[in-house]
């Protein structure tokens, strides 16, 4: 039950990607529902896998409309000597990258909404942050 919503939310992020997601303009914005801080899964499911796919290898659904080829974030700790990079992780979170893929510094889908999250309320925030990162962490290659 559990698996054929994910796969009908993803469904649908898919095709309001396609239709909306514009790399030259970041101020187009897929809508989407605000996942709960506590559940680091559920939001790289809505906000991270159309782009850099469920499994992280970065060919989500949308990847072949980007310009460049999400990042594999399976690969962040081998990519770093073995050790995973939550510092980064953190800070990219925060303040977005400055990746080619990505266009602005603002991931070009999500920026303009993760940035606006828990604005006023920076435990939710960093919550929200700690919980993806350690997603993240925990779908490193070994």
């Amino acid at each position: 039950m559990m698996k054929r919503l994910l796969l009908t939310a993803l469904a649908s992020t898919l095709a309001v990607s396609l239709s909306y997601a514009d790399q030259t303009n970041a101020k187009v914005v897929i809508p989407i529902t605000k996942t709960t801080p506590v559940n680091g899964k559920a939001m790289y499911v809505n906000y991270c896998a159309p782009c850099h796919g469920v499994d992280g290898m970065g060919a989500g659904p949308v990847a072949s409309a980007l310009k460049a080829s999400p990042t594999n974030l399976t690969v962040l700790s081998r990519n770093n000597h073995g050790k995973f990079p939550d510092s980064h992780i953190v800070t990219v979170l925060n303040n977005g990258a400055d990746v080619k893929s990505h266009g602005s510094v603002e991931m070009p889908v999500w920026g303009p909404i993760l940035g606006k999250m828990n604005v006023s309320n920076s435990q939710d925030r960093m919550l929200r942050i700690s919980n993806l990162s350690r997603y993240l962490d925990s779908m490193q290659v070994k």
